[in-house]
């Protein structure tokens, strides 16, 4: 039986995506073995982290800086514009080099389920960047999930009224 900071370590740890309680105890008993270097670059880092991020006011997107590295990039087509679902499709697709614009970041998907309606999601942040004009194309870039495509039906719907281009 570890200590209660132990076990609040490893509790904490196992609810990040990919770890399981098994994973995470083991990463925890890794750290406590290196604390010296190991377990001080951990804290700093998650420190800095915790000190320093704030959500782009453009797009949605997590940095340390307000407006995001990528709709601060002035190499980047601004007449592009990319919706997904969170911050980590955006991660995906970005690092994959598979679209040259700018991005927008709804939080989530719609989700009658879960209890998930247009106004919990940006979409009116998305509507307004769309409405400003000198947007020409929108990619709904939304998982292949039936919420994904409800999400990017109802989307659909409401920039039909706009003129750009939609595709998927």
């Amino acid at each position: 039986m570890a200590s209660q900071e132990i076990e609040t370590l490893s509790a904490a740890l196992a609810r990040l995506p990919g770890l399981g309680p098994r994973s995470a105890r083991r990463a925890v008993l890794w750290l406590v073995k290196r604390r010296e270097t190991a377990l001080g670059q951990l804290l700093e880092a998650l420190t800095a982290v915790r000190d320093t991020l704030v959500e782009c006011h453009l797009c949605g997107n997590v940095d340390t800086r307000d407006p995001c590295g990528i709709c601060a990039d002035q190499r980047r087509d601004a007449r592009l514009l990319c919706v997904v679902e969170d911050v980590a499709d955006l991660g995906a697709l970005d690092r994959a080099k598979l679209f040259s614009g700018r991005y927008h970041v709804l939080g989530g998907r719609l989700s009658a389920l879960e209890g998930i309606r247009p106004e919990d999601l940006s979409i009116g942040k998305l509507i307004e960047r769309v409405g400003q004009r000198g947007i020409d194309e929108v990619v709904l870039a939304m998982n292949a999930t039936l919420e994904g495509q409800t999400t990017a039906h109802y989307l659909a719907e409401r920039l039909e009224a706009y003129p750009v281009r939609i595709t998927q």
